[in-house]
């Protein structure tokens, strides 16, 4: 876990909170993967992302599917930003959001733009995998 005082003041999720009470809680709060829907864990994922929680990113993570390891951010990386364009619940158990993320690399810029899959296992939301799309 990071110190607090490397964490966030605003949520990077783009949700007009504060960090800890929004993707924060979900990271580190007594709510511990307990997100209530998909679109709550996509942006909490995405903020992992941002702040380089990979132990998260990894629990959060459907076990067929999931790495066996992911890598920090490439030093210089900056997130700007997350678009939810749809949430979709397909049943009870599945559901799907589709989002445009947007970074900056080595000062490139790029969109990723991705309709993902989310199941609920033992009634706690995980990312299955997604669809990449061209931007």
């Amino acid at each position: 876990m990071k110190r607090a005082s490397a964490l966030p003041a605003a949520c990077p999720c783009g949700l007009p909170a504060a960090y800890a009470d929004c993707c924060g809680r979900w990271h580190h709060g007594p709510q511990y993967l307990q997100a209530p829907d998909a679109q709550v864990l996509m942006r909490s994922r995405y903020s992992a992302y941002v702040l380089d929680e990979l132990d998260y990113l990894l629990r959060t993570w459907h076990p067929d599917t999931r790495p066996a390891a992911l890598e920090p951010n490439e030093a210089g990386a900056r997130w700007l930003g997350l678009d939810v364009r749809r949430h979709d619940r397909i049943d009870a158990d599945h559901e799907i959001v589709e989002f445009v993320a947007r970074v900056r690399i080595q000062g490139r810029a790029s969109r990723i733009h991705e309709i993902s899959r989310f199941t609920r296992v033992e009634g706690v939301w995980v990312y299955v995998d997604g669809d990449i799309r061209p931007t």
